[in-house]
Protein backbone atom coordinates (compact mmCIF):
# COMPACT_ATOMS: atom_id res chain seq x y z
CA UNK A 1 0.00 0.00 0.00
CA UNK A 2 1.18 3.48 -1.09
CA UNK A 3 -0.02 5.01 2.36
CA UNK A 4 1.45 6.29 5.50
CA UNK A 5 2.17 4.30 8.66
CA UNK A 6 0.09 6.51 10.77
CA UNK A 7 -2.83 6.23 7.79
CA UNK A 8 -2.67 2.70 8.30
CA UNK A 9 -2.79 2.33 11.62
CA UNK A 10 -6.13 4.68 11.50
CA UNK A 11 -7.63 2.00 8.52
CA UNK A 12 -6.63 -0.85 10.73
CA UNK A 13 -8.07 0.93 14.21
CA UNK A 14 -11.60 1.15 11.90
CA UNK A 15 -11.53 -2.31 10.43
CA UNK A 16 -11.23 -4.06 13.85
CA UNK A 17 -13.40 -1.66 15.79
CA UNK A 18 -16.01 -2.89 12.76
CA UNK A 19 -15.09 -6.45 13.53
CA UNK A 20 -15.09 -7.23 16.70
CA UNK A 21 -18.56 -4.84 17.56
CA UNK A 22 -20.82 -7.68 17.84
CA UNK A 23 -21.07 -11.04 16.32
CA UNK A 24 -22.17 -11.70 13.44
CA UNK A 25 -24.62 -13.61 14.18
CA UNK A 26 -26.48 -11.03 16.15
CA UNK A 27 -26.48 -8.98 12.93
CA UNK A 28 -29.52 -7.45 11.84
CA UNK A 29 -30.51 -5.82 8.96
CA UNK A 30 -29.88 -2.03 10.31
CA UNK A 31 -26.87 -3.27 11.90
CA UNK A 32 -25.30 -3.90 8.79
CA UNK A 33 -27.35 -0.97 6.88
CA UNK A 34 -24.84 0.94 10.19
CA UNK A 35 -21.79 -0.94 9.05
CA UNK A 36 -22.46 -0.37 5.32
CA UNK A 37 -22.77 3.08 6.23
CA UNK A 38 -19.49 3.41 8.33
CA UNK A 39 -17.54 1.50 5.86
CA UNK A 40 -18.71 4.30 3.41
CA UNK A 41 -17.10 6.88 6.06
CA UNK A 42 -14.22 5.27 6.28
CA UNK A 43 -13.80 4.76 2.50
CA UNK A 44 -14.42 8.34 2.80
CA UNK A 45 -11.84 8.84 5.16
CA UNK A 46 -9.15 6.77 3.71
CA UNK A 47 -9.69 8.99 0.05
CA UNK A 48 -9.67 12.20 2.11
CA UNK A 49 -6.48 11.31 3.89
CA UNK A 50 -4.27 10.56 0.79
CA UNK A 51 -5.87 13.72 -0.86
CA UNK A 52 -4.12 15.13 2.10
CA UNK A 53 -0.94 12.87 1.83
CA UNK A 54 -0.97 14.62 -1.59
CA UNK A 55 -1.18 17.83 -0.52
CA UNK A 56 1.80 17.30 2.67
CA UNK A 57 3.97 15.06 -0.27
CA UNK A 58 3.66 18.58 -2.27
CA UNK A 59 4.17 20.89 0.46
CA UNK A 60 7.45 18.77 1.27
CA UNK A 61 8.72 19.71 -1.85
CA UNK A 62 8.10 23.14 -2.34
CA UNK A 63 9.74 23.45 1.42
CA UNK A 64 12.61 21.30 -0.14
CA UNK A 65 13.31 23.70 -2.63
CA UNK A 66 13.04 26.94 -0.03
CA UNK A 67 15.70 25.29 2.10
CA UNK A 68 18.24 24.89 -0.56
CA UNK A 69 17.44 28.40 -2.05
CA UNK A 70 18.17 29.13 1.90
CA UNK A 71 21.34 27.36 2.28
CA UNK A 72 22.67 29.15 -1.02
CA UNK A 73 22.07 32.59 0.41
CA UNK A 74 23.22 31.53 3.44
CA UNK A 75 26.74 30.47 2.00
CA UNK A 76 26.97 33.75 0.10
CA UNK A 77 26.16 35.68 2.94
CA UNK A 78 29.10 33.64 4.87
CA UNK A 79 31.39 34.78 1.83
CA UNK A 80 30.12 38.34 2.18
CA UNK A 81 30.96 38.35 6.15
CA UNK A 82 34.48 37.16 5.45
CA UNK A 83 35.16 39.69 3.23
CA UNK A 84 33.90 42.63 5.30
CA UNK A 85 35.90 40.66 8.45
CA UNK A 86 39.09 41.32 6.57
CA UNK A 87 38.44 45.11 5.99
CA UNK A 88 38.07 45.57 9.10
CA UNK A 89 41.29 44.17 9.98
CA UNK A 90 42.54 46.76 7.79
CA UNK A 91 40.82 49.50 9.50
CA UNK A 92 42.04 48.39 13.19
CA UNK A 93 45.59 50.35 12.48
CA UNK A 94 43.71 54.29 12.25
CA UNK A 95 45.44 56.05 15.06
CA UNK A 96 48.99 55.80 13.26
CA UNK A 97 49.33 58.95 11.19
CA UNK A 98 51.74 57.77 9.00
CA UNK A 99 49.18 55.23 7.49
CA UNK A 100 46.43 56.61 5.11
CA UNK A 101 44.22 55.66 7.36
CA UNK A 102 45.21 57.27 10.30
CA UNK A 103 45.52 60.38 8.34
CA UNK A 104 41.85 60.35 7.30
CA UNK A 105 41.09 59.86 10.69
CA UNK A 106 42.91 62.96 12.36
CA UNK A 107 40.72 65.01 9.17
CA UNK A 108 37.64 63.80 10.59
CA UNK A 109 38.47 64.47 13.90
CA UNK A 110 39.64 67.98 13.25
CA UNK A 111 36.22 68.29 10.92
CA UNK A 112 34.17 66.88 14.85
CA UNK A 113 35.67 69.14 16.76
CA UNK A 114 34.83 72.28 14.17
CA UNK A 115 31.31 71.25 14.14
CA UNK A 116 31.06 71.00 17.77
CA UNK A 117 31.65 74.63 17.91
CA UNK A 118 29.19 75.19 15.59
CA UNK A 119 26.72 73.29 17.96
CA UNK A 120 27.74 75.23 21.01
CA UNK A 121 26.64 78.08 18.72
CA UNK A 122 23.88 77.07 18.05
CA UNK A 123 22.58 75.99 21.72
CA UNK A 124 23.48 79.31 22.82
CA UNK A 125 20.84 80.84 20.01
CA UNK A 126 18.01 78.28 20.99
CA UNK A 127 18.10 79.67 23.92
CA UNK A 128 17.57 82.82 22.82
CA UNK A 129 15.07 82.13 20.43
CA UNK A 130 13.51 80.22 22.98
CA UNK A 131 12.75 82.96 25.09
CA UNK A 132 12.16 85.02 22.09
CA UNK A 133 9.28 82.70 21.56
CA UNK A 134 8.08 82.19 25.26
CA UNK A 135 6.94 85.36 24.79
CA UNK A 136 5.80 85.43 21.31
CA UNK A 137 3.25 82.45 22.99
CA UNK A 138 1.73 84.79 25.63
CA UNK A 139 0.65 87.57 22.90
CA UNK A 140 -0.37 84.64 20.90
CA UNK A 141 -2.98 83.41 24.09
CA UNK A 142 -4.56 87.21 23.85
CA UNK A 143 -5.04 87.29 20.24
CA UNK A 144 -6.67 83.81 20.99
CA UNK A 145 -9.00 85.34 23.39
CA UNK A 146 -9.62 88.10 21.11
CA UNK A 147 -10.27 85.72 18.08
CA UNK A 148 -12.68 83.81 20.07
CA UNK A 149 -14.87 86.66 20.91
CA UNK A 150 -15.08 87.82 17.49
CA UNK A 151 -16.21 84.32 16.11
CA UNK A 152 -18.89 84.40 18.80
CA UNK A 153 -20.14 87.47 17.01
CA UNK A 154 -19.56 85.67 13.80
CA UNK A 155 -21.61 82.94 14.96
CA UNK A 156 -24.34 85.03 15.57
CA UNK A 157 -24.43 87.22 12.59
CA UNK A 158 -24.68 84.20 10.65
CA UNK A 159 -27.56 82.69 12.35
CA UNK A 160 -29.16 85.54 11.90
CA UNK A 161 -28.66 85.36 8.34
CA UNK A 162 -30.01 81.54 8.26
CA UNK A 163 -33.00 82.86 9.86
CA UNK A 164 -33.60 85.47 7.15
CA UNK A 165 -33.12 82.56 4.44
CA UNK A 166 -35.36 79.97 6.14
CA UNK A 167 -38.09 82.93 6.34
CA UNK A 168 -37.50 83.90 2.74
CA UNK A 169 -37.55 80.50 1.45
CA UNK A 170 -40.94 79.63 3.65
CA UNK A 171 -42.47 82.88 2.35
CA UNK A 172 -41.37 81.74 -1.57
CA UNK A 173 -42.81 78.23 -0.59
CA UNK A 174 -46.39 80.06 0.56
CA UNK A 175 -46.57 81.62 -2.96
CA UNK A 176 -45.78 78.43 -4.75
CA UNK A 177 -48.27 76.68 -2.66
CA UNK A 178 -51.12 79.48 -3.52
CA UNK A 179 -50.54 79.17 -6.86
CA UNK A 180 -50.87 75.19 -6.85
CA UNK A 181 -53.95 75.97 -4.94
CA UNK A 182 -55.58 78.24 -7.90
CA UNK A 183 -54.48 75.18 -10.36
CA UNK A 184 -56.08 72.77 -8.50
CA UNK A 185 -59.53 74.60 -8.20
CA UNK A 186 -59.34 74.87 -12.07
CA UNK A 187 -58.18 71.02 -12.14
CA UNK A 188 -61.66 70.50 -10.07
CA UNK A 189 -63.84 72.46 -12.42
CA UNK A 190 -62.31 70.62 -15.26
CA UNK A 191 -62.77 67.05 -13.41
CA UNK A 192 -66.71 68.24 -12.87
CA UNK A 193 -66.50 68.00 -16.67
CA UNK A 194 -65.16 64.87 -16.99
CA UNK A 195 -67.56 63.28 -14.59
CA UNK A 196 -70.10 64.33 -17.18
CA UNK A 197 -68.18 62.64 -19.97
CA UNK A 198 -67.73 59.23 -17.88
CA UNK A 199 -71.60 59.15 -17.08
CA UNK A 200 -72.20 59.46 -20.89
CA UNK A 201 -69.49 56.98 -21.90
CA UNK A 202 -70.78 54.50 -19.04
CA UNK A 203 -74.45 54.75 -20.84
CA UNK A 204 -72.61 54.40 -24.69
CA UNK A 205 -70.74 51.42 -23.35
CA UNK A 206 -74.03 49.46 -21.86
CA UNK A 207 -75.56 50.22 -25.36
CA UNK A 208 -72.63 49.07 -27.01
CA UNK A 209 -72.90 45.54 -24.48
CA UNK A 210 -76.74 45.43 -25.71
CA UNK A 211 -75.88 45.33 -29.56
CA UNK A 212 -72.85 43.16 -29.07
CA UNK A 213 -75.34 40.23 -27.40
CA UNK A 214 -77.70 41.13 -29.88
CA UNK A 215 -75.11 40.93 -33.07
CA UNK A 216 -73.76 37.66 -31.42
CA UNK A 217 -77.13 35.79 -31.45
CA UNK A 218 -77.83 36.71 -35.31
CA UNK A 219 -74.80 35.03 -36.11
CA UNK A 220 -75.80 31.91 -34.42
CA UNK A 221 -79.26 32.05 -36.23
CA UNK A 222 -77.24 32.70 -39.60
CA UNK A 223 -75.06 29.39 -38.55
CA UNK A 224 -78.43 27.94 -38.41
CA UNK A 225 -79.89 29.24 -41.87
CA UNK A 226 -76.52 28.06 -43.52
CA UNK A 227 -76.87 24.17 -43.02
CA UNK A 228 -80.51 24.41 -43.93
CA UNK A 229 -79.53 26.70 -47.16
CA UNK A 230 -76.91 23.93 -48.15
CA UNK A 231 -79.85 21.41 -47.87
CA UNK A 232 -81.92 23.31 -50.08
CA UNK A 233 -79.38 23.52 -52.41
CA UNK A 234 -78.29 20.00 -52.67
CA UNK A 235 -82.06 18.92 -53.48
CA UNK A 236 -82.45 21.50 -55.64
CA UNK A 237 -79.20 20.23 -57.74
CA UNK A 238 -80.95 16.26 -57.48
CA UNK A 239 -84.39 17.67 -58.20
CA UNK A 240 -82.77 19.46 -61.56
CA UNK A 241 -81.03 16.21 -62.39
CA UNK A 242 -84.74 14.18 -62.28
CA UNK A 243 -86.80 16.91 -64.17
CA UNK A 244 -83.69 16.67 -67.21
CA UNK A 245 -84.13 13.14 -67.34
CA UNK A 246 -87.90 13.45 -67.45
CA UNK A 247 -88.03 15.74 -69.70
CA UNK A 248 -85.77 13.73 -72.39
CA UNK A 249 -88.35 11.04 -71.29
CA UNK A 250 -91.42 13.20 -72.33
CA UNK A 251 -88.99 14.43 -75.52
CA UNK A 252 -88.58 11.33 -76.64
CA UNK A 253 -92.20 9.91 -76.22
CA UNK A 254 -93.45 13.04 -78.12
CA UNK A 255 -90.89 12.36 -81.01
CA UNK A 256 -92.21 8.85 -81.30
CA UNK A 257 -95.82 9.99 -81.37
CA UNK A 258 -95.18 12.03 -84.23
CA UNK A 259 -93.64 9.86 -86.42
CA UNK A 260 -96.01 7.22 -85.81
CA UNK A 261 -98.89 9.54 -87.29
CA UNK A 262 -95.85 10.67 -89.76
CA UNK A 263 -95.90 7.45 -90.76
CA UNK A 264 -99.43 6.81 -90.58
CA UNK A 265 -100.54 9.86 -93.20
CA UNK A 266 -97.72 9.01 -95.38
CA UNK A 267 -99.45 5.61 -95.94
CA UNK A 268 -102.38 6.95 -96.41
CA UNK A 269 -101.38 8.94 -99.65
CA UNK A 270 -100.99 8.00 -102.62
CA UNK A 271 -98.54 6.17 -104.95
CA UNK A 272 -98.80 9.17 -107.77
CA UNK A 273 -98.05 12.17 -104.59
CA UNK A 274 -94.42 10.89 -103.98
CA UNK A 275 -92.73 13.26 -106.32
CA UNK A 276 -94.62 16.20 -105.53
CA UNK A 277 -94.51 15.25 -101.34
CA UNK A 278 -90.52 14.80 -102.38
CA UNK A 279 -90.61 18.52 -103.38
CA UNK A 280 -92.52 19.75 -100.38
CA UNK A 281 -90.41 17.78 -98.22
CA UNK A 282 -86.93 19.84 -99.19
CA UNK A 283 -88.63 22.78 -99.31
CA UNK A 284 -89.70 21.70 -95.78
CA UNK A 285 -85.98 20.93 -95.09
CA UNK A 286 -84.66 24.25 -96.19
CA UNK A 287 -87.26 26.34 -94.18
CA UNK A 288 -86.38 24.32 -90.68
CA UNK A 289 -82.43 24.99 -91.38
CA UNK A 290 -83.55 29.17 -91.84
CA UNK A 291 -85.50 28.52 -88.95
CA UNK A 292 -82.34 26.56 -87.04
CA UNK A 293 -80.40 29.68 -87.87
CA UNK A 294 -82.72 32.31 -86.80
CA UNK A 295 -83.44 30.22 -83.52
CA UNK A 296 -79.47 30.19 -83.17
CA UNK A 297 -78.89 33.13 -83.48
CA UNK A 298 -81.64 34.32 -81.45
CA UNK A 299 -80.32 31.78 -78.34
CA UNK A 300 -77.01 33.88 -78.79
CA UNK A 301 -78.84 37.53 -78.51
CA UNK A 302 -80.11 35.69 -75.58
CA UNK A 303 -76.80 34.47 -73.61
CA UNK A 304 -75.40 37.75 -74.52
CA UNK A 305 -78.24 39.76 -72.66
CA UNK A 306 -77.88 38.21 -70.19
CA UNK A 307 -74.48 38.27 -69.52
CA UNK A 308 -74.03 41.79 -69.99
CA UNK A 309 -77.07 41.84 -67.46
CA UNK A 310 -75.28 40.07 -64.71
CA UNK A 311 -71.79 42.26 -65.63
CA UNK A 312 -73.97 45.05 -64.93
CA UNK A 313 -75.22 43.74 -61.81
CA UNK A 314 -71.71 42.70 -60.50
CA UNK A 315 -70.59 46.15 -61.60
CA UNK A 316 -73.29 48.17 -59.39
CA UNK A 317 -72.27 45.43 -56.72
CA UNK A 318 -68.97 46.75 -56.86
CA UNK A 319 -69.53 50.02 -57.20
CA UNK A 320 -71.16 50.26 -53.66
CA UNK A 321 -70.08 52.86 -51.68
CA UNK A 322 -68.81 51.42 -47.97
CA UNK A 323 -71.71 51.71 -45.51
CA UNK A 324 -69.54 52.94 -42.52
CA UNK A 325 -67.37 55.95 -42.93
CA UNK A 326 -66.71 57.74 -39.17
CA UNK A 327 -63.68 57.15 -37.73
CA UNK A 328 -63.35 54.95 -34.59
CA UNK A 329 -62.66 57.59 -31.92
CA UNK A 330 -63.59 55.61 -28.67
CA UNK A 331 -63.38 51.92 -28.18
CA UNK A 332 -66.82 50.97 -28.16
CA UNK A 333 -67.62 52.98 -31.61
CA UNK A 334 -65.19 50.74 -32.98
CA UNK A 335 -67.08 47.51 -31.61
CA UNK A 336 -69.65 48.43 -33.65
CA UNK A 337 -68.35 50.00 -36.59
CA UNK A 338 -66.81 45.89 -36.76
CA UNK A 339 -69.49 44.45 -36.27
CA UNK A 340 -71.34 46.12 -38.69
CA UNK A 341 -68.99 45.89 -40.99
CA UNK A 342 -68.80 41.83 -40.47
CA UNK A 343 -72.47 41.96 -41.34
CA UNK A 344 -72.23 43.99 -44.32
CA UNK A 345 -69.55 42.04 -45.88
CA UNK A 346 -71.03 39.12 -45.36
CA UNK A 347 -74.63 40.28 -47.13
CA UNK A 348 -72.44 41.35 -49.83
CA UNK A 349 -70.72 37.82 -50.20
CA UNK A 350 -74.08 36.43 -50.18
CA UNK A 351 -75.30 38.59 -52.90
CA UNK A 352 -72.53 38.07 -54.60
CA UNK A 353 -72.68 34.13 -54.83
CA UNK A 354 -76.24 34.43 -56.06
CA UNK A 355 -75.61 36.26 -58.41
CA UNK A 356 -73.03 33.96 -59.71
CA UNK A 357 -75.32 30.50 -59.11
CA UNK A 358 -78.24 32.60 -60.94
CA UNK A 359 -76.24 33.11 -64.10
CA UNK A 360 -74.47 30.05 -64.11
CA UNK A 361 -78.19 28.29 -63.43
CA UNK A 362 -79.37 29.91 -66.28
CA UNK A 363 -76.34 29.19 -68.86
CA UNK A 364 -77.16 25.63 -68.03
CA UNK A 365 -80.76 25.98 -68.37
CA UNK A 366 -79.95 27.12 -72.61
CA UNK A 367 -77.58 24.85 -72.39
CA UNK A 368 -80.05 22.14 -71.74
CA UNK A 369 -82.80 24.04 -73.77
CA UNK A 370 -80.05 24.27 -76.67
CA UNK A 371 -79.67 20.62 -76.41
CA UNK A 372 -83.34 19.48 -76.30
CA UNK A 373 -84.00 21.34 -79.41
CA UNK A 374 -80.94 19.57 -81.28
CA UNK A 375 -81.86 16.14 -79.56
CA UNK A 376 -85.46 16.47 -81.08
CA UNK A 377 -84.22 18.22 -84.35
CA UNK A 378 -81.59 15.11 -84.65
CA UNK A 379 -84.64 12.79 -84.08
CA UNK A 380 -87.07 14.69 -87.34
CA UNK A 381 -83.37 14.26 -89.35
CA UNK A 382 -83.76 10.45 -88.93
CA UNK A 383 -87.66 10.71 -89.38
CA UNK A 384 -87.13 12.79 -93.00
CA UNK A 385 -84.23 10.45 -93.76
CA UNK A 386 -86.09 7.03 -93.39
CA UNK A 387 -88.81 8.73 -95.74
CA UNK A 388 -86.92 9.95 -98.25
CA UNK A 389 -85.10 6.81 -98.58
CA UNK A 390 -87.82 5.51 -99.63
CA UNK A 391 -89.32 8.21 -102.05
CA UNK A 392 -86.18 10.04 -102.93
CA UNK A 393 -83.15 9.25 -105.53
CA UNK A 394 -79.47 8.42 -104.68
CA UNK A 395 -78.16 12.16 -104.89
CA UNK A 396 -80.57 13.62 -102.74
CA UNK A 397 -80.28 10.14 -100.11
CA UNK A 398 -76.22 11.19 -99.80
CA UNK A 399 -77.32 14.68 -98.91
CA UNK A 400 -79.93 13.67 -96.09
CA UNK A 401 -76.97 11.35 -94.83
CA UNK A 402 -73.99 14.08 -94.88
CA UNK A 403 -76.88 16.85 -93.07
CA UNK A 404 -77.21 13.82 -90.60
CA UNK A 405 -73.58 13.00 -90.15
CA UNK A 406 -73.00 16.62 -89.63
CA UNK A 407 -76.66 16.83 -87.35
CA UNK A 408 -74.44 14.06 -85.13
CA UNK A 409 -71.70 15.74 -85.16
CA UNK A 410 -73.51 19.03 -83.81
CA UNK A 411 -74.68 16.45 -81.44
CA UNK A 412 -71.92 15.05 -80.31
CA UNK A 413 -69.89 18.36 -80.20
CA UNK A 414 -73.01 20.10 -78.05
CA UNK A 415 -72.60 17.24 -75.84
CA UNK A 416 -68.37 18.24 -75.31
CA UNK A 417 -69.21 21.22 -74.97
CA UNK A 418 -71.80 20.80 -72.33
CA UNK A 419 -69.83 18.13 -70.56
CA UNK A 420 -66.81 21.37 -70.60
CA UNK A 421 -69.67 23.79 -69.58
CA UNK A 422 -70.49 21.30 -66.29
CA UNK A 423 -66.56 21.07 -65.62
CA UNK A 424 -66.42 25.16 -65.82
CA UNK A 425 -69.48 25.04 -63.47
CA UNK A 426 -67.81 22.33 -61.11
CA UNK A 427 -64.39 24.90 -61.27
CA UNK A 428 -66.56 27.70 -60.51
CA UNK A 429 -67.93 25.76 -57.51
CA UNK A 430 -64.21 25.06 -55.98
CA UNK A 431 -63.86 28.86 -56.07
CA UNK A 432 -67.00 29.64 -54.45
CA UNK A 433 -65.82 26.77 -51.83
CA UNK A 434 -62.42 28.49 -51.62
CA UNK A 435 -64.24 32.10 -51.36
CA UNK A 436 -66.50 30.70 -48.18
CA UNK A 437 -63.40 29.12 -46.88
CA UNK A 438 -61.78 32.45 -47.01
CA UNK A 439 -64.87 34.19 -45.74
CA UNK A 440 -64.70 31.95 -42.69
CA UNK A 441 -60.97 33.73 -42.36
CA UNK A 442 -62.23 36.57 -42.31
CA UNK A 443 -64.92 35.82 -40.09
CA UNK A 444 -62.09 34.13 -37.76
CA UNK A 445 -59.90 37.54 -37.83
CA UNK A 446 -63.27 39.33 -37.48
CA UNK A 447 -64.18 37.06 -33.97
CA UNK A 448 -60.13 38.44 -33.02
CA UNK A 449 -60.94 41.54 -33.43
CA UNK A 450 -64.00 41.53 -31.76
CA UNK A 451 -61.97 39.64 -28.90
CA UNK A 452 -59.47 42.30 -28.81
CA UNK A 453 -61.94 44.79 -28.60
CA UNK A 454 -63.40 42.97 -25.57
CA UNK A 455 -60.13 42.70 -23.52
CA UNK A 456 -60.08 46.72 -24.31
CA UNK A 457 -63.29 47.48 -23.31
CA UNK A 458 -62.15 45.54 -19.87
CA UNK A 459 -59.02 47.74 -19.80
CA UNK A 460 -61.27 50.88 -20.11
CA UNK A 461 -63.49 49.66 -17.66
CA UNK A 462 -60.41 49.27 -15.18
CA UNK A 463 -59.74 52.89 -16.34
CA UNK A 464 -62.80 54.06 -15.52
CA UNK A 465 -62.56 52.68 -12.18
CA UNK A 466 -59.09 54.19 -11.57
CA UNK A 467 -61.00 57.91 -13.24
CA UNK A 468 -63.70 57.26 -10.75
CA UNK A 469 -61.09 56.73 -7.87
CA UNK A 470 -59.19 59.59 -8.68
CA UNK A 471 -62.15 61.93 -9.21
CA UNK A 472 -63.24 60.85 -5.60
CA UNK A 473 -59.76 61.71 -3.72
CA UNK A 474 -60.32 64.82 -5.76
CA UNK A 475 -63.55 65.57 -4.06
CA UNK A 476 -61.70 65.23 -0.47
CA UNK A 477 -58.49 66.61 -1.38
CA UNK A 478 -56.25 67.99 -3.73
CA UNK A 479 -55.19 65.40 -6.45
CA UNK A 480 -51.20 64.64 -7.69
CA UNK A 481 -50.86 66.09 -10.65
CA UNK A 482 -48.46 63.05 -11.82
CA UNK A 483 -51.88 60.76 -11.57
CA UNK A 484 -54.12 63.07 -14.15
CA UNK A 485 -50.84 63.10 -16.71
CA UNK A 486 -50.64 59.13 -16.64
CA UNK A 487 -54.63 59.23 -16.91
CA UNK A 488 -53.90 61.36 -20.00
CA UNK A 489 -51.19 59.33 -21.20
CA UNK A 490 -53.01 55.99 -21.04
CA UNK A 491 -56.02 57.96 -23.17
CA UNK A 492 -53.79 58.71 -26.18
CA UNK A 493 -52.24 55.14 -26.17
CA UNK A 494 -55.87 54.05 -26.24
CA UNK A 495 -57.00 56.40 -29.19
CA UNK A 496 -53.58 55.38 -31.10
CA UNK A 497 -54.72 51.84 -30.98
CA UNK A 498 -57.96 52.30 -31.58
CA UNK A 499 -56.94 54.41 -34.90
CA UNK A 500 -54.36 51.50 -35.46
CA UNK A 501 -57.00 49.00 -35.23
CA UNK A 502 -58.91 50.89 -37.86
CA UNK A 503 -55.99 50.92 -40.73
CA UNK A 504 -56.12 47.24 -40.32
CA UNK A 505 -59.27 46.43 -40.95
CA UNK A 506 -59.51 48.64 -44.02
CA UNK A 507 -56.57 47.20 -45.13
CA UNK A 508 -58.57 43.37 -44.54
CA UNK A 509 -61.63 45.06 -45.86
CA UNK A 510 -59.38 46.43 -49.34
CA UNK A 511 -58.03 43.34 -49.82
CA UNK A 512 -61.90 41.09 -49.43
CA UNK A 513 -63.06 43.57 -51.83
CA UNK A 514 -60.04 43.16 -54.55
CA UNK A 515 -60.36 38.78 -54.32
CA UNK A 516 -63.94 39.18 -54.78
CA UNK A 517 -63.71 41.84 -57.72
CA UNK A 518 -61.03 39.33 -59.11
CA UNK A 519 -63.30 36.22 -58.80
CA UNK A 520 -66.01 37.75 -60.27
CA UNK A 521 -63.71 38.79 -63.20
CA UNK A 522 -62.57 35.75 -63.86
CA UNK A 523 -66.26 34.18 -63.92
CA UNK A 524 -67.32 36.27 -66.72
CA UNK A 525 -64.16 36.32 -68.75
CA UNK A 526 -64.69 32.24 -68.89
CA UNK A 527 -68.66 32.71 -69.95
CA UNK A 528 -68.20 34.98 -72.11
CA UNK A 529 -64.99 33.54 -74.05
CA UNK A 530 -66.93 30.12 -73.79
CA UNK A 531 -69.85 31.29 -75.56
CA UNK A 532 -67.47 33.47 -78.16
CA UNK A 533 -65.84 30.00 -78.90
CA UNK A 534 -69.45 27.95 -78.94
CA UNK A 535 -70.46 30.46 -81.35
CA UNK A 536 -67.60 30.47 -83.61
CA UNK A 537 -67.29 26.63 -83.54
CA UNK A 538 -70.73 26.65 -84.32
CA UNK A 539 -70.42 28.75 -87.36
CA UNK A 540 -67.37 26.38 -88.74
CA UNK A 541 -69.42 23.51 -88.62
CA UNK A 542 -72.57 24.73 -90.62
CA UNK A 543 -70.57 25.98 -93.12
CA UNK A 544 -68.28 22.95 -93.65
CA UNK A 545 -69.45 19.53 -96.11
CA UNK A 546 -72.65 21.20 -97.42
CA UNK A 547 -73.86 22.24 -100.79
CA UNK A 548 -73.33 25.04 -103.21
CA UNK A 549 -76.99 25.97 -102.76
CA UNK A 550 -77.50 25.06 -98.99
CA UNK A 551 -74.58 27.50 -98.97
CA UNK A 552 -76.25 30.32 -100.52
CA UNK A 553 -78.73 30.05 -98.12
CA UNK A 554 -77.52 29.75 -95.20
CA UNK A 555 -75.32 33.06 -96.07
CA UNK A 556 -78.44 34.72 -96.75
CA UNK A 557 -79.87 34.21 -93.37
CA UNK A 558 -76.48 34.92 -91.92
CA UNK A 559 -77.00 38.09 -93.52
CA UNK A 560 -80.08 38.71 -91.46
CA UNK A 561 -78.88 37.61 -88.44
CA UNK A 562 -75.37 39.31 -87.95
CA UNK A 563 -76.32 41.21 -85.29
CA UNK A 564 -76.79 37.80 -82.87
CA UNK A 565 -73.61 36.72 -84.03
CA UNK A 566 -72.10 40.20 -82.95
CA UNK A 567 -73.13 39.35 -79.43
CA UNK A 568 -70.42 37.19 -78.42
CA UNK A 569 -67.92 39.34 -79.70
CA UNK A 570 -68.81 41.89 -77.36
CA UNK A 571 -67.61 40.28 -74.29
CA UNK A 572 -64.16 40.40 -75.73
Amino acid sequence: MGLEEAVQHVVMKAIQELITKESPASYTAGDSFDLNEQLKKALEELQVTAEAKEQITQRCHELDLQVTMLQEEKMSLVQENEKLLEKLNHVENLEDPSTPAGRRYQQSQQRIDALQAEVFKLETARDELRIKVEFQEKEILNLQEKNEELHRTLNEAQALKDELDVLRHTSDKVEHYEATIETYKKKLEDMSDLKRQLKLLEEKNTSYMQTNIELEEDVKKMAAFKSQVDLYKKQTQELRLQLADETRKANRAEFDAKKLQEKLASLQTEKERLVTERDSLKEALEEMRCSQLQKESSSVQRSGAKAVGAISDSDMLETLPPEIKEKLIRLQHENKMLKLERSSSEGQQLTLLKTMLEDAQSRQNDLETEVRLLSQRNLELESQLEDSREAASVHEGAETRQQLAMAQRRCKELEAQLRERESSLEAMATRLAESCESQSELTEQLEKKAEETRVMEERYQKYLEKAKNVIRTLDTRSPSSAEVVALRNQLQDKAKHIAQLQQELEMFKAQWEKEERLISTAFYNLGAKSQQRSAEERIVHMTGGQSFLARQRQATSKRHNLPGVQTSEFFE
